[in-house]
């Protein structure tokens, strides 16, 4: 499995030819969809998905997310499947079981959106914009860094709730390089006390999970 880092919080997995990409939203740059064969989408803010990036993808492409993003995606061309907290099904030949509902509390004017997690092959869990446990063996963790709603205590307290053996930033496109110079220092000193691979992949970079 090959998993590659794109702008924010973005994320391209391959496996045997198969290409599935995690939340494209407006914040992502270059064609991060040209040969996908599936789209998972959180939840509906626009760091996550990009309407128009979907409108000009393949119509062979499926999608799946949330109710609430589905209802906005009806000139998609692409398959749009509503799943929710659960679930499990394939897509680009992985197995994706489904974890959580909302999305963590962000401001007092601002209402709770839906959001879903998604966990591929057993290995990868990519909770989207909160900080879901899903009960299960977490091996590779993509973990968000940044964002209004985000502190560094819980950031670290997360890690150490799930313990995973791989850990890669996500959601920190908001960060200047002073700011990701700052989330590399955090993780190298969490991966350190845990002895485990937690880390930011730079942009446009890959790691192989085996």
């Amino acid at each position: 499995m090959k998993l590659t880092k794109h702008d924010h919080a973005c994320v391209r997995v391959e496996k045997n030819g198969k290409v599935l990409v995690i939340d494209p939203g407006a914040f992502t740059r270059g064609p991060v969809l040209d040969g996908a064969d599936a789209v998972l989408i959180t939840h509906e803010h626009a760091d996550h998905v990009d309407v128009d990036k979907l409108k000009a993808a393949s119509p062979g492409l499926e999608i799946y997310t949330c109710e609430a993003v589905a209802a906005g995606l009806t000139e998609v061309p692409g398959k749009v499947q509503v799943v929710r907290a659960g679930d499990g099904f394939e897509a680009a030949g992985f197995r994706v079981q489904v974890f959580g509902e909302w999305h963590a509390f962000n401001h007092p004017d601002m209402a709770i959106v839906q959001n879903v997690g998604f966990l591929l092959d057993d290995e990868v869990f990519y909770p989207g914009d909160a900080l879901t446990d899903p009960g299960v063996e977490v091996p590779t963790l993509l973990v968000p860094t940044s964002a209004p709603w985000l502190k560094l205590g819980e950031v670290v307290e997360y890690l150490r709730k799930l313990r995973p053996a791989r850990a890669y930033s996500t959601h920190d496109a908001l960060y200047s390089e002073i700011g990701l110079g700052l989330v590399d220092n955090w993780l190298r000193m969490e991966a350190d006390k845990q002895q485990a691979d937690i880390r930011r992949i730079p942009v446009g970079e890959s790691v192989t999970i085996s």
